[in-house]
């Protein structure tokens, strides 16, 4: 186990407190108290990126303008981030948390709902959509993740891959970010998932990792903790650049 930790804390140097622009970021994982965290952030260079903050309501995280007066484009950075049915948790990096949602009330799967969905146009980055469910209503906890990118044959297609890990133990989660490190055009992010640390209460993994953003390009973050046992709506706790 010490060495799985030692990959985590690793990958967290790495991708995240050595590197500028690893982009927006989710990890999904385990509290130390044996409870669930969900870990999502965004990160900018635009004056669009920049002009957002994270609210909250009843388990649901929305990014938000925090000047409607400068917003330019709303269709990639307004949307709800993170939402919930009774024993799931979705977060996402875009509106597809609506898309799996409703695939989800529906009896499809996130799997099928993420199928319908494609990487952002966003022409030259055509930043990836990555996703993540949280599912507690059976007798063992699942995990999903997902990315959506651009394929390197023709960007104009889809490079679909899904990832189910089996629970982490406490203390650790797997997440995902839209890109490997600044560039131009901006580099997605390649591979499997990583682990990464969650350690300690939820507001000190909510420090650490604003903390590791870069100070220059991060935006908002949020943590959300859930019961070991699901049920009930997820605590959130933010943090934005703006207004907090």
């Amino acid at each position: 186990m010490k060495a799985l930790h030692d990959q985590a804390e690793a990958a967290f140097e790495r991708h995240l407190r050595r590197n500028a622009y690893p982009g927006r970021g989710l990890v999904l994982g385990r509290a130390e108290d044996g409870g669930w965290l969900q870990v999502y952030w965004i990160m900018g260079r635009s004056q669009n990126s920049r002009n957002r903050i994270f609210t909250a309501e009843a388990g649901a995280l929305r990014t938000e303008p925090f000047d409607a007066s400068a917003l330019e484009d709303p269709s990639l950075v307004l949307y709800e981030a993170m939402l919930e049915l009774p024993g799931v948790y979705l977060v996402t990096n875009g509106d597809q948390t609506r898309t799996a949602c409703e695939a989800l009330e529906a009896g499809r799967s996130f799997e099928a709902a993420l199928a319908t969905r494609e990487r952002e146009p966003d022409a030259p980055n055509y930043t990836p959509r990555i996703s993540g469910l949280l599912d507690l209503r059976g007798d063992a906890p699942q995990l999903s993740l997902s990315i959506l990118k651009a394929s390197p044959a023709d960007p104009a297609q889809t490079d679909r891959s899904c990832f189910r890990p089996a629970a982490p133990p406490p203390g650790l989660g797997v997440g995902l970010t839209t890109y490997m490190g600044d560039g131009n055009p901006l580099p997605s992010f390649r591979g499997e998932p990583l682990w990464l640390p969650l350690a300690g209460p939820p507001e000190a993994v909510l420090e650490r990792y604003w903390q590791a953003l870069d100070a220059d390009n991060r935006v908002a973050l949020a943590v959300k903790y859930v019961p070991a046992a699901g049920g009930g709506t997820g605590r959130i706790l933010l943090r934005n650049v703006h207004g907090s």
